[in-house]
């Protein structure tokens, strides 16, 4: 099962007259890139909450959020009185006015209020890690969600990809006796008299250097390979990845061996899904 990167996952308990919101965003991300924000008075478990995550989750550009709200009256707001006086003479500096009304405006501005929280204990913490893991399940919910449609959209593109092939299959045949018809005519339009065992052996030869036998074959299982892995328990987007080089590589050959217009179309629709299938792979763990 394939899981998507983008994701949001949140959790939230009341403990203690206290109100915490715990959320996790994710985007794509090549490696696991990992931003905290946290309330200042446990900055110092930073460190462990982020160990969490890398422990639960591959990759991904992920944003955690914690936001405490004391809910007590011991917990209500109260002024900044230093930073409102440092604003007021900002603001005194820029223009004269009642102290008023400059308090009015001051108080409008960033960081002029604040809320007393008391230092966290170990139950506290161990409440924020539990409220943690249950971010990641709902995150992982999410991207599982947003896998399966992915999913969807690939499955759609390997069936265009299995048709286009055997469409391939059908006309391999008539474009090699198509070659060779043509090397006959263009021998007999010279009117020379050659050794018939001898222009067969050429003639193998140079049908080699156009046969696209090998490369089907490959493209084939390399399709089939793509598919078990998108199949198997665990989400793989690099190893899809290197398959999907991998299948490119067959189409490229075949569009330069093919020699053939209708071919050559096929191929260029071949590399149209397979863009497609690049494009949702950067956004698969």
């Amino acid at each position: 099962m394939i899981q998507s990167m983008t994701g949001y996952g949140k959790a939230e308990i009341q403990f203690e007259n206290k109100n915490y919101v715990l959320e996790l965003r994710s985007l794509n991300s090549k490696v696991l890139e990992l931003n905290a924000r946290l309330p200042s008075h446990i900055r110092e478990i930073e460190i462990q909450l982020k160990k969490i995550v890398r422990e639960n989750l591959k990759r991904g550009k992920v944003d955690l959020n914690l936001n405490i709200e004391d809910n007590s009256e011991s917990g209500a707001k109260t002024i900044n009185v230093a930073k409102v006086n440092q604003y007021i003479e900002q603001l005194k500096s820029i223009e004269d006015g009642a102290r008023l009304e400059l308090l009015k405006i001051a108080l409008k501005l960033p960081d002029t209020l604040k809320s007393k929280i008391e230092d966290f204990d170990e139950n506290e913490i161990k409440l924020i890690e539990s409220l943690l893991k249950k971010a990641i399940d709902a995150l992982n919910v999410f991207r599982s969600d947003e896998g399966k449609i992915l999913e969807r959209e690939f499955n759609k593109r390997l069936e265009n990809l299995e048709s286009l092939s055997k469409e391939l299959e059908m006309i391999d045949p008539e474009r090699r006796a198509e070659i060779q018809e043509k090397l006959r005519t263009s021998l007999e339009a010279l009117e020379l008299e050659v050794d018939q065992n001898r222009f067969e052996q050429e003639l193998i030869y140079y049908l080699e250097k156009y046969d696209i036998t090998e490369e089907k074959v490959r493209l084939k299982n390399h399709i089939n390979y793509f598919k078990e892995t998108l199949d198997s328990a665990t989400s793989n987007g690099k190893k899809l990845g290197f398959i999907t080089q991998e299948i490119g590589r067959e189409i490229n050959t075949i569009g330069s061996k093919a020699n053939n217009f209708k071919i050559q179309n096929m191929v260029i629709n071949m590399k149209e899904e397979l863009e497609k299938i690049k494009e949702n792979l950067l956004n698969i763990i």
